[in-house]
């Protein structure tokens, strides 16, 4: 980087732009809890059932900016009442600049929900425990596997497509 001094102070002057990442902003884009059981349930003899739906999408912005929305919805039972239902849509933008689309996929598909990972846990366990019931720490969760799982049902996907196309159309 070059420096030029204005008025006695320096400012750097930015080199010719390459490949870049950055977190634009990061927000709670939705968030919802609800306790259809209170006050009962709290006193429901059993132990809790819980069950966890992970999804992520992402919206192309502009040229280089997108939004990934990361929603985590937990579900917890005690016996065959709903104790509560926590969803969180913890989102944020990235600006993704210079890059190939694939880096770009890898990058949409795994650091970002990295980062916004630790924002959804903490408001879920925020929403439970405001809640009334326990705390609850959502457990890390590997994004680049589940990155890896996805190019593989991609794959087996466009095989399929592939091998349908293949195959000679029958005579009646």
């Amino acid at each position: 980087m070059s420096d030029e001094t204005t008025n006695g102070a320096a400012v750097a002057q930015p080199e010719a732009a390459g490949p870049a990442f950055s977190v634009e902003k990061i927000y709670v884009k939705d968030v919802s809890f609800e306790a259809p059981g209170a006050p009962g349930i709290f006193s429901e003899p059993g132990q809790p059932d819980l069950q966890l739906n992970l999804n992520q999408r992402v919206q192309r912005l502009n040229e280089a900016l997108f939004e990934v929305v990361l929603t985590v919805t937990l579900t917890c039972k005690v016996g065959d009442k709903t104790a509560y239902v926590a969803e969180v849509e913890q989102a944020g933008v990235f600006g993704l600049v210079g890059l190939q689309p694939q880096a770009i996929d890898v990058l949409l598909g795994t650091q970002c929900p990295n980062i916004l990972f630790p924002y959804v846990r903490q408001t879920v366990g925020d929403l439970i425990q405001a809640g009334g019931f326990p705390p609850f720490l959502l457990q890390p969760i590997n994004f680049d596997a589940l990155y890896a799982e996805t190019l593989r049902q991609r794959q087996q996907q466009a095989g399929a497509a592939e091998a349908a196309l293949a195959e000679p159309v029958g005579n009646a």
